[in-house]
């Protein structure tokens, strides 16, 4: 009998072993996808801010085209020409949305802010086309945009916050 003791008392060994050792690699599994989901989160905000960020300057550029085109500094011409490359980098920063690898409580978020910036650039052209034509009605348009691109903005902004509360 001491032999089938020692035996089972082997193979007991062994088992309580292989579940340690399965225990152990299932926690280090979990912690390591967590860590990586946070790397995820955290890549996904800063290329957010990255986009808004190219955002904000492109704006302030182009805004800064309408002062100067409103207080003679700059030629109807040569605020069209600059119109032309802003519109492209509206375009370009819109594309760059569709890049970002949104973890999914973000996706409401991100797809606020990009239908501001869509908003954003449709008032701009709308802009562009009261600068170029002398229609008033395109500036009306163009404000109309504007609020409802703040108005996206700031429902962005809200389910940004939201999610990223509920995702510590």
């Amino acid at each position: 009998m001491g032999r089938q003791t020692k035996k089972n008392n082997g193979f007991g060994k062994t088992a309580t072993i292989g579940v340690a050792v399965i225990l152990i690699g299932i926690v280090i599994y979990y912690f390591y996808s967590a860590e990586q989901g946070q790397m995820r989160g955290f890549n996904f905000g800063n290329e957010l801010q990255e986009i808004q960020d190219e955002l904000k300057n492109e704006q302030s550029i182009f805004y800064s085209n309408v002062r100067m085109w409103e207080e003679n500094g700059l030629t109807k011409t040569a605020f069209l020409e600059a119109s032309k490359i802003h519109i492209k980098n509206m375009n370009d920063i819109i594309s760059k949305y569709d890049t970002l690898q949104i973890p999914d409580a973000f996706s409401g978020a991100v797809k606020l802010f990009k239908l501001s910036t869509e908003s954003q650039l449709e008032s701009d052209i709308h802009l562009i086309n009261w600068i170029e034509f002398d229609d008033e009605s395109e500036k009306i348009r163009s404000n109309e945009l504007l609020q409802q691109s703040f108005e996206y903005e700031l429902g962005g902004l809200t389910l940004y916050n939201d999610a990223k509360d509920s995702n510590p």
